[in-house]
């Protein structure tokens, strides 16, 4: 089946815009064009809690410039945010629910003492992973500030752009490499994109631990990143401990995936796969073909994917 219609994929960071255009079919993804802008200096700030965008205007420009520069007539976009925009975390609930408006409150209740925002200000949206062999709901959590999201959504429609759905980097990679990911059942995927680090264990393909942090500042290679990994698996550890890791895949930069490979096989006694964005994605005539210049793209092309 052909997609005609396919959504375009943009990230936005504190640097610029990324925009992929992609075609092809669900089995056989193909990148057809790729765009950029850069923002002048402190148009975005990431944050949880107070507003991203400094300079609305300047934010407005580059989306624009962006999404002209694919040459498409599309305005229909899918957006991928960092992750610390957001709060993803997983929860185990007892019981089935009546409604999807139900599950929602029912989550707000059972995690008002530990939601890191106002009340009155938290979005929140869930997504049912799994039921459990003694029938809990196995569900993925997602909580923003409406202030923060309500910014972004106000400013892409300005922009001229129709937003169909935002997500953060993590699942827009996720989302990207789904292909090989499920081929194995119990897996641990270690991502440094951007200036953050996330550590995801899937177990039977449903996740089981996530963890992100931003490391601005800090090179994919530091003894810092090191650190954060060690403590990342050890928590894991903690929580599954009869849980077995029999894969290990990374995402990162070309330039510093062999040190950084190395320095997860430190960690984890095992030696990970590279998964690479040029090894999931055709390139079509007018796209790249190489990770060097197809790896800054990788979230806006995970994220288009959500139309398949």
């Amino acid at each position: 089946m052909l997609f005609a219609n396919n959504l375009i994929g943009v990230e936005i960071n504190q640097s610029g815009v990324v925009c992929a255009m992609t075609g092809g079919s669900a089995t056989s993804p193909r990148v057809e064009r790729v765009s950029t802008a850069p923002f002048p200096p402190h148009t975005l700030q990431v944050s949880l809690r107070e507003q991203n965008i400094l300079d609305p205007d300047a934010f407005v420009s580059g989306l624009k410039s962006a999404h002209n520069l694919l040459l498409c007539k599309s305005s229909r976009v899918a957006v991928s945010l960092p992750d610390g925009v957001c709060r993803i975390m997983l929860l185990d609930h007892e019981g089935r629910f009546k409604s999807r408006q139900e599950g929602l409150d029912l989550i707000r209740w059972k995690l008002k003492k530990s939601i890191p925002l106002d009340s009155a200000d938290t979005h929140l949206d869930y997504q049912q992973l799994a039921v459990r062999d003694n029938g809990d709901l196995a569900l993925l959590v997602a909580m923003a500030s409406r202030t923060v999201i309500s910014q972004y959504e106000d400013l892409i429609t300005k922009a001229g752009l129709s937003l169909a759905g935002i997500a953060c980097n993590t699942f827009s990679l996720c989302r990207l490499f789904d292909s090989r990911l499920a081929l194995h059942n119990d897996c641990i995927l270690i991502s440094f994109y951007g200036t953050t680090l996330s550590v995801v264990a899937f177990a039977q393909g449903i996740p089981e631990f996530i963890r992100s942090k931003d490391l601005t500042g800090t090179a994919a290679t530091d003894r810092r990143v090191y650190m954060e990994i060690n403590s990342s698996l050890l928590v894991y550890k903690e929580r599954h401990p009869d849980q077995p890791v029999q894969s290990i895949f990374c995402v990162v930069a070309p330039d510093v995936a062999h040190n950084f490979l190395e320095m997860v096989v430190e960690s984890t006694g095992l030696t990970p796969t590279l998964l690479e964005t040029k090894g999931v994605v055709l390139p079509g005539n007018s796209a790249p073909g190489d990770q060097i210049r197809l790896f800054p793209c990788t979230a806006a092309i995970g994220v288009a994917l959500r139309s398949y």
